[in-house]
């Protein structure tokens, strides 16, 4: 379980999102092997996701981050509902890279940089909200960033960080009619910033680093909330694809006469349907 605390300034001219995801990344670890510098690529994506999500309005709206840079781990996909629980996959959980310049993982050297973040935001309306930016490091935090000033413009501060065994991040989102003598104090408060996995590191809780990214603002808790690593995955859901394959293809299946399994990329479970459940599937009335 993590926990997310925002904090809003007096004026309510910023909102400032801190969550601890140490949880979720050690659960992103566990259902998808992967080696240190992915954990921390799709760590990272996992929790800007989680922030965005419980920032959406209604219960059944999803915000979807993909990140496509041309790097060796290929495409990586966290999705996160309106509370802020959170599931994703990687295209290739294993990758192994030298330290960068910095002595720290390479995780843009993992995701690549020559490609984009789009985000898709299902709010239940006609069609979904799509905004696609291009990758400006591939470190995430920066293209979420970038992705905010561009598609919301909204000035927008992100701050994402795994380590072994701590992971968090924080979001200060700047509203229009935020004062230039606010902004001065924002940009005052970042020059002082630890990184956040060092805040936490020092015991900081995510109410404690949320009131600190808006230091001098006369700030006070919000909201707040437990996320999750969560899939909602299900046999019916999974029926659904099968029966999206088109009466051509189930029947071929049928006719191999073995079970079928299939594989949740973002949980790992496994749903077997036999033949006979199969030709059931098939010959089903379509839905109205």
């Amino acid at each position: 379980m993590g926990i997310l605390k925002r904090a809003i300034a007096k004026d309510a001219s910023v909102v400032a999102t801190a969550v601890d995801a140490t949880d979720i990344v050690a659960e992103i670890e566990k259902i998808h092997q992967t080696s240190a510098v992915v954990t921390a690529a799709l760590g990272r994506l996992s929790i800007a996701a989680s922030m965005m999500g419980y920032d959406l309005k209604n219960e059944n709206d999803t915000v979807t981050l993909r990140v496509k840079g041309g790097g060796p781990a290929g495409m990586l996909v966290a999705v996160a509902d309106s509370r802020g629980n959170v599931k994703a996959d990687v295209d290739q959980p294993v990758v192994e890279l030298p330290l960068n310049a910095k002595g720290k993982l390479d995780v843009g050297g993992a995701v690549g940089t020559d490609g984009t973040l789009s985000v898709v935001k299902d709010l239940g309306l006609k069609e979904p909200y799509v905004g696609i930016v291009p990758l400006v490091s591939g470190e995430i935090a920066e293209d979420v960033a970038q992705y905010f000033a561009t598609s919301e413009q909204t000035p927008t501060v992100c701050g994402l960080g795994v380590l072994v065994n701590v992971a968090g991040g924080f979001l200060i989102e700047v509203l229009p009619f935020a004062s230039d003598a606010c902004i001065d104090t924002i940009e005052k408060n970042l020059k002082t910033l630890p990184p956040v996995t060092t805040m936490m590191t020092q015991g900081m809780t995510t109410d404690q680093i949320a009131l600190r990214l808006l230091d001098g603002l006369e700030p006070n808790l919000l909201d707040e909330g437990e996320v999750h690593y969560q899939c909602d995955c299900n046999r019916e859901r999974t029926e659904r694809v099968l029966k999206a394959l088109g009466n051509q293809e189930l029947t071929q299946l049928i006719a191999e006469g073995e079970p079928v399994e299939v594989n949740c990329h973002f949980c790992g479970k496994k749903y077997t349907f036999t033949p006979e459940e199969l030709q059931q599937l098939r010959d089903e009335e379509p839905e109205e």
